[in-house]
């Protein structure tokens, strides 16, 4: 999964990806599992299952300018 998450978690197995709180993406903080967690994201899972999220992320990929 290369640089996008704790290096703590390289050997780590889907599932336990899933389940750790969204900090441990590259880029985010304990300040953003705070935030999120006022809209119901507490894990991995939750941001990525998020309809909102989700809708945005379509959406990018619509227009071709994924990355």
């Amino acid at each position: 999964m290369g640089k996008a998450l704790d290096k703590a978690l390289e050997n780590a197995t889907l599932d336990e990806v899933l389940a750790v709180p969204p900090s441990a993406l590259a880029g985010l903080t304990e300040k953003h599992d705070e935030l999120l967690a006022c809209m119901g994201i507490n894990n991995i899972r939750d941001l990525g299952s998020n309809k909102y999220f989700a809708t945005a992320g379509v959406l990018v990929a619509l227009s071709g300018k994924v990355g």
